[in-house]
């Protein structure tokens, strides 16, 4: 039986796992911040294909339980961990090393754990000890290491191999005029992109201004569209336009821009209708981040819309698709893509 263990934002378990049902896997234990799920046979889950998650955060894929005692057999058992995870390999590059508690409580016992363990490591596998690192790139990716996550004082989850979603922890900026700038830095990192010098931006729904100070700062031509004012440093920036329209009205000019940002707090079906399939269908951008409001609704319903194959499906729409709860989203989901060609 295959489990993967996915770790998300502490609170939205329960969506997680309704989520996880979409790629055949069912929950079978959760806690705070992480759900354990069953693999269905012959699905893609099954060999760890990516399926674009919304909620998980990361994914430990074929997860294991294990029964453990004393600090010193958790450590052991941590050992024993990596080992099976490296066996028959030449390792000459750093690998990820994370270990976890699931409370307070459990943190202490994981910080004398976590002491042993490494006693052990530099003394059994000096060598791959040395090259062990707790956070590797800042991008989306696949590592290869150790996942421990100590979740009773006799039970622990264990992992070698960890899909990094992309979600971050980002630092504010001077002159950001509120902490939703945070949100678009951080989508730039999943998308792998962000607007560069030159390009043109239209932020709908733009006050503050966070996302287009954000654009702004990269050498980017906003048109910030608000009826209400912007602040910090996007009032008054030589690169943002401010435009007091709605933004549910605004139309671009007639080649559309290179990017569509909106964070609009409305019902996020009208949000989708009326922006961004609306943009996508005339082909009005090329390039979009847009927030969803998820939390008077149910965002699993939504999400079946967003990756269905209905009529208001992103999938045949996009080249490029990903939809992510991010770290600095609260109860929002963020769609970020490109259009297709063609």
């Amino acid at each position: 039986m295959t489990m993967h263990l996915h770790t998300c934002k502490t609170g939205f378990e329960k969506n997680l796992s309704r989520e996880l049902q979409f790629h055949g896997e069912r929950a079978q234990r959760s806690g705070p911040g992480w759900v354990l799920a069953e693999v269905e046979e012959g699905t893609a889950a099954e060999d760890g294909a990516d399926p674009g998650f919304c909620f998980a955060m990361e994914s430990v894929l074929d997860a294991r339980l294990v029964e453990v005692g004393s600090a010193n057999q958790t450590a052991e058992a941590l050992c024993q961990a990596v080992w099976q995870g490296f066996e028959g390999q030449e390792v000459s590059t750093p690998w990820l090393l994370r270990l976890l508690a699931d409370d307070e409580e459990l943190g202490g016992r994981l910080r004398v754990v976590r002491s042993e363990f490494r006693k052990r490591m530099r003394r059994k596998m000096a060598r791959l000890a040395g090259l062990a690192e707790e956070s590797l790139a800042e991008k989306p990716d696949v590592w290869r290491g150790l996942y421990g996550r100590l979740i009773s004082y006799g039970e622990l989850l264990v992992g070698n191999v960890v899909r990094d979603w992309g979600q971050r922890r980002m630092k504010d900026e001077k002159g950001a005029p509120s902490r939703s700038f945070l949100k678009v830095e951080e989508a730039y990192g999943i998308l792998g992109r962000a607007p560069t010098h030159g390009q043109s931006v239209v932020d709908l729904g733009a006050a503050p201004g966070g996302w287009s100070f954000s654009a702004a700062e990269r050498g980017a031509l906003v048109q910030s569209v608000d009826n209400g004012p912007l602040k910090g440093g996007a009032k008054g920036h030589p690169g943002i336009d401010h435009i007091r329209e709605d933004g549910f009205r605004f139309r671009p000019q007639k080649n559309g821009v290179d990017w569509l940002f909106c964070d609009l707090i409305a019902d996020p079906y009208l949000v989708l209708d009326d922006i961004l399939l609306r943009w996508l269908d005339h082909g009005w951008c090329r390039s979009f981040v847009v927030n969803l409001k998820v939390g008077k609704m149910d965002p699993i319903v939504l999400l079946r819309h967003l990756l269905g194959t209905g009529e208001r499906s992103l999938v045949g729409r996009c080249g490029q698709l990903y939809i992510r709860q991010l770290f600095h989203d609260r109860e929002e989901i963020t769609c970020m893509g490109e259009l297709g060609r063609g």
